[in-house]
């Protein structure tokens, strides 16, 4: 899994890159030594927006990045005649400046590949200098800056620009990594739905069929849009109102089957049902509390559902006053590698700390007795995502 310190030190990696790019561009955009006020600061200001610019453009990863585009952005960094970015592997140039330089680039990039280091070269149409662009301890390509003449300054700041591109592109590649472990984890998360539920769900609704017709043909509706909402292909997050529609379901199906036994309360703050949260969150804690908390016992119990506007935060507790947990089975509740059943809410974790940070995971309380309260906080304000669609 990747975990928080591991994408911190790759997006440490990345920051540093930019601070020493923006110190040493800056220099070139600098009017002279003594001009180091406001013409310096435009100028770091200058390069870091460019450089932000062009990580955007190559953060669509080693496969796909926007080469075209990056190279536009790094030859005003450069104040070189032109750039290019030359992917040597597939063979693929990606050139802001004339079609002429091409050829030259390619036999340039070639060079550099084989030697693994930055070099000047003097071409038929004109000198330029080339600096590897290594992602993963190997070679990816190269960028080769155009310029006549090329000074010491242009060598050593198109080799910070090659490394610079090489932090971007590995960054990339965690992202597609991250998005791919979220899928995954989302899958196992739908393969661990209960088929004991789906059996128990729809023998309750059997039993309606000759004897109440209409409130089989409702608990049908409600098993069919449980299943739909939790076997949604797309979508890292929902929103919270989504994911409440969905536990309404799964909780009509289970009170078929519990009857009185089984009590439902919600606390929800209007302002909170448009937050964006992960998909399939706050679901696992309900189904949790059920199987968990009230199962076991005979008297069944209440299940609340609350959701509060905190500022920056919406916080949703999912509390059950059932047999709770001795506090030694709680330590050990929610880590990975030990054995647990509470598989879902270990999910459900473990995907909060890698989206939220350490600090970001489920909060739990409980004691033999006296039932089980979970909390996750989620903050309003998120990074781009894409909502879970039908």
């Amino acid at each position: 899994m990747l975990d928080a310190p591991l994408l911190a030190g790759a997006a440490g990696v990345v920051v540093g890159a930019a601070l020493t790019l923006a110190l040493v561009l800056a220099r070139r955009f600098a009017l002279a030594p003594r001009d180091l006020g406001s013409d310096a600061e435009r100028a770091t200001h200058r390069t870091l927006h460019l450089a932000a610019a062009a990580a955007s453009a190559l953060r669509g990863g080693r496969d796909e990045p926007d080469a075209a585009r990056a190279a536009k952005h790094l030859r005003t960094l450069l104040a070189a005649d032109a750039v290019a970015i030359v992917d040597a592997a597939a063979d693929r140039v990606a050139l802001d400046g004339p079609e002429t330089l091409t050829a030259s680039a390619r036999r340039i990039a070639a060079r550099v590949r084989e030697t693994g280091r930055r070099q000047v070269f003097t071409e038929s149409d004109g000198d330029a200098v080339g600096a590897p662009i290594v992602v993963d301890g190997r070679v990816w390509g190269a960028v080769i800056a155009f310029a006549s003449p090329v000074r010491g300054p242009l060598v050593r700041a198109t080799g910070d620009v090659a490394q610079w591109c090489a932090a971007q592109l590995e960054l990339a590649g965690l992202d597609a990594s991250r998005a791919a472990l979220a899928e995954a984890e989302l899958r196992a998360l739908r393969a661990q739905i209960s088929p004991h539920f789906i059996y128990n769900a729809l023998t309750a609704i059997a039993s309606f069929i000759s004897t109440d017709p209409p409130r089989a043909r409702d608990l049908v509706l409600e098993f069919a849009d449980f299943t739909r909402y939790s076997f949604r292909r797309q979508g890292e997050f929902t929103t919270l109102a989504e994911e409440l529609r969905s536990i309404h379901s799964y909780l009509e199906l289970e009170r078929a089957r519990f009857g009185d036994r089984l009590s439902v309360r919600l606390r929800i703050a209007p302002e909170t049902l448009a937050t964006v949260i992960p998909f399939l969150s706050v679901q696992p804690l309900v189904e949790n509390a059920v199987r968990h908390g009230l199962e076991p016992g005979e008297r069944g119990g209440v299940i609340t559902v609350t959701s509060i506007d905190d500022g920056t935060h919406t916080e949703v507790v999912v509390d059950d006053d059932g047999i709770g947990m001795d506090p030694d089975e709680l330590a050990t509740l929610l880590d990975l590698d030990a054995a647990s059943t509470h598989v879902g809410l270990r999910n459900v974790d473990a995907r909060l700390r890698q989206l939220y940070g350490p600090a970001g995971g489920l909060v739990v309380e409980t004691n033999v007795g006296s039932g089980t309260a979970v909390r996750l906080r989620v903050p309003k304000s998120q990074p781009q995502h894409e909502t879970a669609l039908p």
